[in-house]
């Protein structure tokens, strides 16, 4: 298959790794006529102990993302290190692969995949695999096969493995004819980016394989993430995290949307525990497969102000993105996000004044901000 193979290498240079039991019958067509018979997969880790114990076994896909380490970490306190590996298309800093067990894992060579989950007895998976919105349409060929193509391998192998699936989706599944403030759970959802296209197309297929083939498929829609510890991405949002660094590094800040574009965020603590909880929600108290959730909603210009109260001489620019100010003007302002705090009881922690903190403290104490306090 020399598409797949090179599509395989192109992930390789471009791949943002961010930010899911059927009964008799599901045997992928593509697994006709291959031997039942065993085989000792390719891929390793360095951690080959399990746990005895019944908690879940986890398996994380596009790892090395702002998330999936993160995700990890937790997890895995909860968990136990040796249930939850951690993958990707890369290779980890040593920090991350000595923090427990890392395998290669590429989602779009449905063999490979398939073994993992068979030989490692996974029973849940995390797909955090994407190509982000900006990123994904300057190459929407890899972006099609990377977040449609690889989530259909996903599916079929969750759905023959009875595994317990969470996929991600994202305010970027809605478009500029969805009610924008505030956009609820169901309303018309017509993106305009292949981003959004093929998280839409997630959701959809998760909820198919769910009535279909009874696939336990969770799904949460995020709002713009904010963390400290990754760098930005390509998404359309990650002017909130790259002011923090500029304000700590230079003193000046240039954001590349508009000063009064609203968007949903969320900083990354909430996200991972809302992920967890979720995940850990029982079946019979979920009422739909896909949430959105919310924690605050600013501007460019409230969060520099915010940032500024920390770093007062920071100067902050505008030089507007006119594909990603496009992408940001189609999004939800703010995420309706009711139904989540009622079936499973979400409630975030972090407003905008925590997160700043709570930001400027993870990274460390400048000269600009200790002049400040």
């Amino acid at each position: 298959m020399p598409i797949v193979r090179s599509v395989s290498r192109a992930v390789g240079q471009l791949l943002q790794s961010s930010a899911c039991g059927c009964g008799i019958s599901i045997v992928p067509l593509r697994c006709i006529g291959v031997s039942p018979r065993q085989v000792a997969s390719d891929a390793s880790f360095h951690s080959v102990s399990f746990s005895e114990s019944d908690h879940p076994r986890v398996l994380i896909t596009g790892g090395l993302g702002q998330l999936g380490v993160g995700l990890a970490k937790l997890l895995r306190k909860r968990f136990g290190k040796n249930n939850v590996i951690l993958s990707d298309i890369r290779k980890p800093a040593d920090s991350v692969f000595y923090s427990g067990p890392f395998i290669y894992a590429d989602i779009l060579d449905y063999k490979n995949l398939r073994e993992i989950v068979v030989n490692n007895r996974i029973t849940w998976l995390f797909h955090y695999s994407a190509l982000l919105s900006a990123v994904g349409e300057a190459n929407v060929p890899l972006a099609r096969a990377v977040n449609i193509t690889g989530l259909h391998n996903v599916l079929d192998i969750a759905a023959e493995h009875n595994l317990r699936l969470f996929v991600p989706s994202t305010i970027g599944a809605f478009g500029p004819t969805s009610p924008r403030d505030p956009t609820p759970d169901l309303c018309i959802q017509r993106p305009r980016t292949i981003y959004g296209v093929s998280k839409v197309h997630a959701e959809l297929m998760g909820e198919y394989y769910h009535y279909r083939y009874g696939l336990d498929f969770r799904c949460l829609r995020y709002p713009g993430i904010i963390s400290a510890d990754s760098q930005p991405g390509g998404g359309t949002t990650d002017y909130a995290v790259q002011i923090f660094h500029d304000a700590i590094k230079t003193g000046k800040f240039q954001c590349n949307l508009k000063p009064d574009t609203r968007l949903p965020m969320m900083y990354i603590d909430d996200c991972l525990k809302a992920t967890l909880e979720v995940m850990e929600a029982p079946a019979e108290a979920l009422t739909m497969r896909t949430y959105n959730i919310s924690a605050m909603s600013f501007t460019p210009e409230e969060l520099a102000q915010e940032v500024q109260k920390h770093v007062p001489e920071l100067q902050v620019t505008y030089n507007v993105d006119k594909v990603r100010q496009a992408i940001a003007d189609s999004w939800p302002m703010n995420f309706d996000d009711r139904n989540a705090r009622r079936d499973w009881g979400w409630k975030h922690d972090y407003d905008l004044p925590e997160l700043v903190t709570t930001m400027f403290s993870f990274l460390g104490s400048d000269s600009r901000i200790a002049q400040a306090n």
